[in-house]
């Protein structure tokens, strides 16, 4: 198949390049909120956007239908293995765009932009946005799809990994590793900022006393985000100090789900532990928190919830997994995952601080993110990689 050829408004001296991008949903996640991220920043001068959903709704949906310089398509998908019928619908959209670029991005698209790719002549990109995911948790599928990937991947013409840890897990498996570049995740520093009044607000919407210490975990229910060895080390520390309360925000599977809220019931967690589902202003929980806790045991790659907290000027206590250490670097506290009485150990750590050196830390954690992890590092690493794929091909 033939490439299409960059097209390009008359009196501009650099083309302006169509980007697709394919993603499966616009539910309320991290990586959803990093595409809209992405997608809104981009300049619009070297870019034209267009996204392929795969799937009707989602909470985010109406934040990209108020961008009004970019086009939204509905390709709906009923299973993840693509059938002739999807296929079929899906070639009809990308020959009315008639993209430069496709970029799947997030797992069980990159395959479909490779094959779709091929068909209508553009580059493709893929991301991969996890690490040492254990397989073993999710179904047949998935496994098919990470050793599909694998065997693909040298067929690709740029491979976008959001952390280190995801680049060397995958190259390990082998991925291919020349095609790869690592751009890190980009926090909105806009609207995750210190807010000492919205964080005061939540505390008393949750019942939480002024001298009591509110220690959170932010990430949907699943295996990956290890909420046992958090409830384990709660319960174990709940024993030593009255003062401490506990929040676990998200949600997921209903079984899953209901197997964890028994765990804490056995645990002696029911005064001290809520529950609150999805929460929409998360900034206000960011600041209503003392510590974020990140006890992910496997295949995180850049962990949004701990950029999201430091920005708002939160210490957080985060596991050796995916690139959760690089993120919070001297600002935090780093443990082995599924290590309980180690999570303890670091939490008590960060509550012997004085108050000032709370706020030092807090202020450092910011610092970090303003200085490394922001949407402007994340649009211009991007948009220069893109670019440089353009210019490989003319």
């Amino acid at each position: 198949m033939g490439r299409t050829h960059l097209p390009c408004h008359t009196g501009t001296r650099n083309p302006v390049i169509r980007i697709c991008f394919i993603i499966d949903k616009l539910n309320r996640g991290g990586a959803e909120r990093q595409f809209i991220e992405l997608v809104k920043g981009f300049d619009r001068r070297r870019f034209t956007v267009s996204v392929i959903v795969l799937g009707h709704g989602g909470d985010l949906r109406p934040d990209l239908e108020n961008q009004h310089d970019l086009d939204i398509y509905t390709v709906p998908r009923k299973k993840l293995l693509p059938t002739p019928a999807f296929l079929t619908r899906l070639y009809r959209v990308l020959k009315h765009i008639r993209p430069s670029l496709m970029y799947g991005f997030m797992g069980g698209t990159n395959e479909i932009c490779l094959l779709m790719g091929r068909f209508v002549g553009a580059r493709v990109i893929w991301g991969i946005r996890n690490s040492n995911m254990d397989l073993a948790h999710y179904g047949w599928t998935s496994r098919l799809l990470f050793t599909t990937g694998a065997l693909l991947s040298r067929h690709v013409d740029l491979i976008i990994v959001n952390s280190s840890a995801g680049r060397d897990h995958h190259a390990s498996h082998g991925y291919a590793s020349e095609k790869m570049v690592v751009i890190p995740n980009g926090i909105n520093t806009t609207t995750f900022f210190p807010d000492q009044k919205a964080g005061h607000a939540f505390r008393s919407t949750m019942g939480i006393g002024e001298n009591e210490i509110l220690i959170g975990h932010v990430g949907r229910i699943d295996p990956m985000k290890d909420h046992e060895t958090f409830l384990r080390a709660a319960s174990l520390i709940s024993n030593q100090r009255s003062d401490l309360r506990f929040l676990c925000v998200g949600d997921g599977e209903i079984h899953y789900r209901e197997r964890l809220r028994r765990l804490s019931r056995e645990l002696g967690l029911e005064k001290n532990l809520l529950w609150t589902g999805m929460i929409e202003d998360m900034t206000a929980v960011y600041n209503g928190i003392d510590i974020l806790t990140s006890s992910s045991s496997f295949g995180e790659g850049f962990p949004n919830v701990i950029g999201e907290a430091m920005a708002c000027g939160r210490i957080c206590v985060v596991t050796y997994v995916g690139d959760s250490s690089l993120i919070v670097g001297e600002t935090g506290e780093v443990v082995p995952p599924r290590d309980p009485h180690a999570l303890v150990d670091a939490w008590e750590k960060v509550l012997v601080l004085s108050l000032n050196d709370r706020m030092a830390r807090g202020e450092a954690a910011r610092k970090r993110i303003l200085d490394t992890f922001t949407t402007a590092h994340l649009v211009r690493n991007t948009s220069e990689h893109l670019l440089s794929v353009v210019e490989r091909g003319v």
